[in-house]
């Protein structure tokens, strides 16, 4: 094989890797902060796992932040800005969301938990985030969110000393979505005629 070629296959393979490395880093990425808290991200559980999670007598105050894309025409905030939380026990906090506009319109919630040394601590059991959530004009919803502080945050020399947690999320308007609802919308009205 000419030097040329085996040039021409390599690159080729390296253009192919990186591709499929570019496609797949949002996965990844996720996986990656899932499995480590990194970033604030918080751990999933389900209601076995939570369940096998023994509480401790102490606890920790979490705070809830909720903001909304400037471009999102949606009310949102917590019930409770602040609980009190013992370790591991299961505690559920709700949200409010309004749709002020005259239209249907979905949203979606992304979310951090800060200090991001707390986000491997952090157990979400039932939340509405990364979920669409489609409001009709005027609707007003409540939101749960079912968490538990893990315990072993004890044992962590950078974590244990956390007095409160913020949870944090920001509602976005998932176009897409959004634009479908329009849509669906504007041939009922044409049909209607």
């Amino acid at each position: 094989m000419s030097s040329k070629r085996k040039t021409a296959l390599i690159a080729s393979a390296v253009a192919l890797f990186m591709l499929a490395l570019g496609w797949a880093s949002v996965p990844l990425y996720r996986w990656f902060c899932q499995t480590t808290g990194f970033g604030g991200t918080t751990m999933r559980a389900s209601a076995e796992q939570a369940a096998a999670v023994k509480p401790v007598a102490r606890t920790i105050s979490v705070r809830f932040d909720a903001n909304v894309d400037s471009n999102l025409p949606w009310k949102f905030a917590p019930e409770q800005t602040t609980q009190t939380a013992q370790l591991g026990a299961r505690t559920m906090a709700v949200f409010l969301a309004k749709n002020t506009s005259d239209h249907a319109i979905t949203g979606t919630a992304s979310y951090n938990v800060s200090p991001d040394e707390v986000g491997k601590y952090f157990t979400k059991i039932q939340c509405f985030c990364f979920t669409k959530q489609t409001l009709q004009a005027g609707q007003e919803v409540r939101m749960p969110v079912i968490y538990y502080v893990d315990p072993s945050i004890l044992q962590d020399d950078e974590a244990k000393a956390v007095k409160q947690i913020t949870l944090s999320y920001v509602f976005h308007e998932d176009r897409t979505s959004s634009e479908k609802l329009g849509a669906k919308g504007l041939d009922r009205a044409a049909t209607a005629r």
